[in-house]
């Protein structure tokens, strides 16, 4: 599914490069640099999004794998789940929008 995500992105002009993002955490009581990984940053021209392809997300554990590395990333640039199932797409709390595969091949990137 990521293969087919970056293909499609880069059909339509798209720059596309893997992100990580490192942070700061307490694990055993010390403060250790931790990275997670975005799976695409689409640039075109302005426009930026962080992409995280999923092909399920069956349950929490899942979504906050998922979420992890979009959650850290404090600026303003669209933040987007790409999902394999067929779904309405929709916004959570945190601003990141979620959209179905099918949907984005049809449709492209949502804005």
């Amino acid at each position: 599914m990521e293969n087919i995500v970056y293909n499609h992105l880069r059909i339509f002009g798209y720059l596309v490069d893997v992100g990580v993002v490192e942070v700061r955490e307490m694990k055993d009581g010390k403060q250790q640099k931790v990275q997670y990984e975005v799976d695409f940053i689409a640039t075109n021209g302005q426009e930026k999004y962080y992409i995280q392809s999923a092909y399920r997300m069956d349950d929490e554990s899942k979504r906050e794998q998922e979420l992890n590395s979009l959650k850290r990333i404090d600026d303003s640039f669209r933040k987007i789940v790409i999902v394999g199932d067929d779904i309405a797409p929709w916004i959570d709390d945190n601003g990141v929008s979620y959209i179905g595969l099918l949907q984005f091949l049809r449709e492209g990137l949502p804005r």
